[in-house]
């Protein structure tokens, strides 16, 4: 008899980041937790804003991720909450990392932190600034999409 995998932690989201900066290519990669932060993370407990990804000495490393303290451990037992923690990748991946990050004005930004087969996992995405122009015309565009569908929902 096998387990349902059913997915049932919640998703971690960046929203700001599609606001802030232009994703230009996406990469699911896992992430080295403690026990503590992995209970924390099924909870929902985690906050994405000023994370950002770095590769240091051929590894990927996330800075700034803030995973809150599981309520229910000693306190002995919990985790910093904005330590730096590894995410695993291939070699060829980080190598195409590097190549893009290179440029300048291109960051890795978490994207998201999800549950995939009962494993930590996150989306980083390859991300290129926006100016202030850039963030009004996506607003623009958004309120012209959002007007468009109500149109089309009073028309049936």
């Amino acid at each position: 008899m096998s387990k349902s995998k059913a997915n049932l932690s919640p998703r971690i989201e960046n929203r700001k980041a599609f606001h802030d900066y232009f994703i230009e290519a996406k990469l699911e990669c896992g992430i080295a937790l403690v026990g503590s932060e992995v209970k924390s993370l099924r909870d929902g407990k985690a906050q994405l804003q000023d994370a950002f990804a770095t590769v240091e000495r051929g590894q990927l490393v996330l800075h700034g991720a803030h995973i809150d303290p599981y309520t229910k451990a000693a306190a002995m037992y919990n985790h910093e909450p904005r330590r730096d923690r590894k995410l695993l990748a291939h070699k060829r991946e980080i190598k195409k990392l590097v190549s893009e990050t290179e440029q300048r004005g291109v960051t890795l930004i978490p994207l998201a932190i999800y549950f995939k087969d009962g494993r930590a996992k996150v989306e980083l995405g390859v991300a290129k600034g926006k100016q202030h122009h850039d963030k009004r015309n996506a607003i623009r565009k958004k309120e012209q999409d959002r007007e468009l569908r109500r149109a089309m929902s009073q028309r049936r």
